[in-house]
């Protein structure tokens, strides 16, 4: 029975499996002669084996497509369509033939004509025509008795990749430009809205564009070293750049200095260009670098009328308007009712002004300055293109004629500063029924949440999951999805403080890595301040990497995996994340590590942000830890990226070897960079690998990652390679590197082993026996510590008591907050005067949460969410220890 909605696609699906999955062979192995075909079933393959050539089916429709792509793959990287804009939809007659005239067509049936390079029928030679996959995955068309006669060649036509050997030019007789275009999506070959092609007025320099008529990125201006915009993108050791000019043509190429490397350069579908390599470690592509750096940076990306909202990076229509195609935000967003403007006699109605606030306004606006705020309206209202119209008194009044694109919403975005515009909107709209243009007021949801119990398990230090400086794990447990949670609880005897706890939740909320902690939500009340993490089961690197015998647990292809986890964590932070992020305090034990020992970056209490064109700070108040702070910071204050590319190194040093920096204390008192370093000078830094390891690497891959970590912790910044370098060296295994400098900190000392600058201290206690409940636990933490916290000696302070719900009437500074994510998932809160949200988070709290110890029922409840969105705390029974 064929579908309503996709009429008969089972029986397509069916067809294509049959004839698809029979034996699927090539023919010539490479190669098409004159008089031959492809059909579905067949394929050619380079004679390398790297690239393929055949049909490939794309998501749900019934389309087929001829292109190439990399070969042995699981996940099928396409990087040339033919018939990108006319595919088949017949697998069981469609094939690609080689005529007699030397030309090539991919037939749908017999008679139909979907693709051909159309060439001239005046090629000499043309009996002995060949078609051929190349090594290069370029698919040429040449004089098969002189294989250097090319007569045409996919590497003249890219779709949206651009490989080595390739070029991006335009020749200048023709006016034929070679550029990448984007697809429509992820399923859909067709062209999108995004390009990259050369500068046609013969500028050294290559444009990114929407549309193919809005440039919004440069790669500036080819030096001969760089591309003065993308400075990633530069010749060196991977990548050999080349800029031609002449009377003919003007291109770009490039080449591999190692041709085993995989690396290519493609246009996304989100607007980005990116440089991918291919990683055999993880066996899959790894990003090198992104140009813009993040989604903001891509102009139109929501289409006309959309916004995109940088903060979650996410797409939605202006009020007033709807979707035109759904979950394809390249199509824009349509009118949900048409404007009157030139029907406003006949109907007796005018359009109307909707004010909307902290938009970066689009580009596209005249501006008048000498006139007035009602004045500007009306000259807006009275020319039926004029779609929003802004007031302001320093710059006047702008109009915008036309679509309005690239809105973004919050914040800063390229330079242009949040702003209030008035968009026009149909009169009948609901927005506008409040009258005379004024802001229509949504109210938020209110919470219809009871109390939220959390039911934590208990745990001693040396089993805490999460281990921090400055903020304590107070339990873990799992939500009624499925969720595994983790609520951290600041130390009232840590340095951190408010000013740190609000940093950490700022920041990680904003952030969105696969290899950074997931913050799910946060409680500030009075003195206690809570954290609420996705839960990390396999601890802490440093519970593995400097635990007795469990070393063994960390095989060198786990140990690859966290290093070039954490290398693309550090990578987000400090160049794709919406604000440059030095962390600051990079460690085995903020390294935290999910069921699958994949690595997610914690603890942002330290971590400091940079504007877009900042590359350096300073400060005198040094925070982290001894062993990993690099020089500059440590005795200077001064910090970059590279005090974290330090760090980075110091952590490589010690997942390779097994062993804490801190724990040299010989005679000659050498931490672990001297004595790494000392080893690499007399050509013995195999040494350096852990006797622990149970499936030791080649010697040339050990040497490799402690050459890595030796450029990391070289004494000048200078010397030090970025993290996109790191990744670079990492994934592409077989380019040589250079020669480390002496690292610092090289020379003996003799002190007991340090801790982190800022101490993590303890506030808790030891369970008490079933049944027994602990009427004052701060009491109690006193006297099984010794006496009060620091900075409670000599007060007498409030008091917890047991089962004692805080006031939801105390202090202004009592706050919980919900993330972005929660938001989107269904979450809603009533919004502060302080711009700050109530509640918690998205899979944390919908539901009423309970998570307890199989083998004890003992229970300490923790947040507490009202109807009206205030939260509070409450203990009961326990008060879990981390001592």
């Amino acid at each position: 029975m064929c579908v309503k909605t996709k009429p008969c696609f089972s029986l397509f699906v069916l067809l294509w499996l049959f004839v698809y999955h029979r034996t699927c062979f090539s023919i010539g192995v490479d190669t098409i002669s004159v008089g031959q075909s492809l059909s579905v079933n067949q394929t050619l393959v380079s004679k390398t084996g790297i690239f393929e050539l055949g049909f490939f089916p794309r998501g749900t429709s019934d389309n087929i497509y001829l292109g190439i792509w990399y070969r042995n793959f699981a996940d099928k990287t396409i990087v040339w369509v033919a018939n990108r804009e006319s595919p088949s939809n017949d697998p069981a007659s469609s094939k690609l033939e080689l005529l007699s005239d030397g030309n090539l067509v991919l037939r749908k049936t017999s008679t139909e004509t979907v693709w051909s390079p159309a060439l001239a029928s005046s090629m000499p030679n043309t009996t002995k025509a060949e078609a051929v996959i190349l090594d290069d995955g370029n698919f040429v068309i040449r004089d098969g008795s002189n294989p250097s006669t090319i007569f045409w060649q996919s590497f003249d036509y890219p779709t949206d990749t651009w490989l080595p050997g390739a070029k991006l030019g335009i020749n200048k007789h023709t006016r034929q430009v070679q550029r990448l275009i984007s697809w429509k999506n992820l399923e859909d070959p067709a062209p999108g809205m995004f390009s990259v092609e050369i500068d046609p007025n013969g500028s050294s320099q290559f444009f990114i564009e929407w549309n193919r008529s809005v440039e919004y990125r440069s790669s500036g201006r080819w030096n001969g070293q760089i591309f003065t915009l993308v400075p990633e993108m530069r010749s060196n050791y991977i990548y050999n750049f080349s800029y031609v000019s002449n009377e003919n043509e003007s291109y770009f190429t490039y080449s591999l200095y190692n041709n085993s490397l995989l690396s290519r350069f493609v246009i996304g579908v989100h607007g980005q260009m990116q440089q991918l390599s291919w990683s055999k470690g993880p066996w899959s592509w790894v990003l090198y670098w992104s140009q813009p750096r993040d989604q903001a940076g891509v102009y139109g990306f929501c289409g006309v009328f959309g916004v995109f909202h940088a903060s979650s990076s996410y797409c939605e229509c202006l009020k007033g308007f709807k979707p035109l195609v759904q979950d394809d935000w390249s199509s824009g967003c349509v009118r949900k009712s048409p404007l009157q403007c030139q029907n406003k006699k006949s109907i007796g109605k005018e359009d109307g002004f909707l004010k909307m606030s902290d938009l970066a306004l689009p580009a596209n606006f005249k501006t008048y300055q000498k006139v007035s705020a009602g004045r500007c309206r009306l000259d807006c209202m009275e020319k039926c293109s004029c779609m929003a119209y802004t007031y302001n008194n320093s710059t006047g009044c702008s109009l915008w004629e036309g679509d309005l694109i690239d809105l973004q919403q919050s914040g800063v975005a390229d330079g242009r500063a949040g702003a209030e515009i008035y968009i026009r909107l149909a009169a009948s709209e609901p927005e506008l029924q409040i009258g005379n243009g004024s802001t229509r007021t949504v109210k938020s949801d209110v919470f219809s949440f009871g109390v939220l119990v959390l039911e934590i398990v208990s745990g001693r230090k040396n089993t805490s999951f999460y281990h921090s400086d400055s903020l304590n794990l107070l339990g873990h447990g799992k939500l009624p999805t499925g969720l595994g949670v983790a609520v951290k609880r600041l130390s009232e005897r840590s340095g951190q403080g408010l000013e740190e706890f609000r940093n950490e939740t700022i920041l990680i909320a904003k952030l969105q890595h696969r290899n950074l902690v997931r913050l799910l939500g946060s409680c500030i009340e009075r003195d206690e301040k809570m954290l609420i993490y996705e839960y990390m089961p396999n601890k802490s690197l440093d519970f593995f990497l400097f635990g007795a015998n469990r070393g063994r647990i960390l095989d060198w292809g786990t140990r690859i995996r966290i290093i070039e986890g954490t290398a693309q964590g550090l990578l987000y932070l400090h160049r794709y994340s919406r604000l440059r992020i030095i962390h600051r305090d990079l460690k085995p034990s903020n390294i935290l590590l999910d069921s699958e020992m994949n690595p997610k970056i914690s603890d942002f209490g330290m971590a400091r942000i940079f504007g877009g064109n900042e590359t350096q700070g300073n400060t005198k108040r040094i925070v982290g830890t001894y062993g990993y702070m690099s020089p500059e910071y440590a005795m200077e204050g001064l910090f970059s990226i590279k005090s974290d590319v330090f760090s980075f190194g110091v952590l490589v040093l010690e997942i390779v070897s097994g062993r804490k920096n801190t724990s040299f204390y010989h005679s000659d008192s050498l931490n672990l960079l001297g004595h790494a370093w000392k080893l690499w000078r007399s050509n013995k830094a195999s040494d350096m690998m852990d006797p622990t390891l149970g499936d030791p690497p080649s010697t040339s891959m050990l040497l490799r990652y402690i050459n890595i970590g030796l450029l990391c912790v070289q004494e000048s910044p200078a010397d030090r390679p970025t993290m996109s370098d790191v990744i670079s060296m990492i994934v592409n295994e077989h380019v040589a590197l250079p020669e480390p400098k002496q690292p610092a900190f090289v020379a003996g000392r003799n002190v007991a082993e340090p801790g982190p600058l800022m101490r993590s201290e303890t506030l808790g206690a030891e369970i008490e026996e079933e049944g027994h409940r602990l009427e004052d636990p701060l009491a109690e933490i006193e006297r099984l510590s010794g006496g009060p916290p620091e900075g409670r000696r000599g007060s007498s302070p409030k008091r917890s008591s047991g089962n004692r719900r805080v006031a939801a009437d105390g202090p202004s500074d009592e706050r919980c907050w919900l993330s972005a994510e929660g938001e989107r998932r269904g979450l809603s809160g009533e919004r502060s005067s302080s711009e700050e949200r109530h509640g918690l988070s998205a899979e944390g709290e919908r539901r009423g949460l309970s998570m307890e110890r199989p083998s004890e029922r003992r229970s300490i409840r923790v947040l507490h969410v009202e109807n009206n969105g205030v939260c509070g705390i409450e203990f009961f029974n326990v008060f879990v220890s981390l001592i």
